[in-house]
């Protein structure tokens, strides 16, 4: 990354670990150090191909290590304990960061130039060996806490390489036309150096997409069954014929189901009864009758 250091900028121990940190990126930037703008020190302003960022940068009163909690309302601490940082000045970190964002926007708006969205960023640089986490914090969309020194830039070069997911519309020649709006003519680097670190020479141009032709809607024939039409008919037909066959079977069933449990047929063996004697009637007997 391309680094340039205002002539006669007195910087802080924080601010020269965070300049060692981006010129140890190999990402495609410009960052711009010690700036004023309407008025308001900025620490650093980075363009990269695809947006522009308004960094404040602080460090560490004393060696502070835990865990970074950042609440909408109160101030910032680090396991329980105050943040202590260095030079705070006037503000809230997140406030100077907006603020600076306000005056860079206002400058490049004068100069009849559009900046699109200026994302902000508050670094935190602790003492090498501390480790603060989490290494980043989103406060709002656009405007984010972010921890880094040299031992530990991950996070850091991660923001500066993903901050803006725009198109690549920052070229060489606005880049440098908005260094001009900000003052900076005599440390913009020339033309070829910022091509050669990566940036477009022109705007790339969008890809277009061919739309391919919709086929020719046929109207139906009146009277003319279509093909889905037949398709449709026949299908109605075999869903009837099957059904049909179903519930016969479903009847056919029924029938030798009930024929199977009918009670078995009684016995027709029968017993004949025993015919009851004749009626006895005297017989008439003559005298002298034999057998009488």
């Amino acid at each position: 990354m391309l680094v340039r250091v205002r002539s006669g900028a007195q910087l802080s121990g924080a601010e020269q670990e965070f300049v060692a940190c981006l010129r140890s990126y190999p990402t495609t930037g410009l960052a711009m150090i010690d700036l004023e703008a309407d008025n308001r020190r900025i620490d650093a302003v980075v363009w990269t191909p695809r947006g522009l960022t308004v960094l404040e940068v602080h460090g560490f009163e004393r060696r502070q290590s835990g865990i970074l909690s950042i609440p909408a309302d109160g101030p910032w601490k680090i396991s329980d304990a105050p943040v202590q940082l260095d030079d705070l000045g006037s503000g809230s970190p997140s406030a100077r960061v907006e603020h600076g964002i306000y005056a860079v926007k206002h400058m490049l708006e004068r100069s009849l130039q559009d900046p699109g969205h200026i994302s902000g960023a508050v670094v935190l640089i602790p003492f090498r060996g501390a480790v603060v986490r989490p290494s980043r914090t989103t406060l709002r969309p656009g405007l984010d806490v972010v921890v880094g020194n040299v031992a530990d830039a991950t996070e850091l070069r991660i923001y500066l390489e993903g901050f803006s997911a725009g198109p690549r519309n920052w070229t060489a020649d606005r880049v440098i036309g908005a260094c001009n709006a900000l003052g900076l003519a005599d440390l913009v680097p020339p033309r070829t150096e910022l091509i050669d670190a990566g940036f477009e020479e022109n705007v790339p141009e969008a890809t277009t997409t061919i739309a391919r032709q919709p086929k020719p809607r046929v109207e139906p024939t009146p009277g003319v069954a279509t093909r889905q039409q037949a398709y449709a008919g026949w299908t109605v037909v075999a869903v009837a014929v099957v059904g049909m066959v179903l519930v016969l079977g479903v009847i056919a069933t029924a029938l030798a189901h009930d024929s199977a449990q009918q009670a078995p047929a009684a016995d027709t063996t029968t017993i004949s009864p025993t015919p009851s004697p004749p009626p006895h009637r005297p017989a008439e007997c003559w005298p002298f009758q034999p057998n009488c």
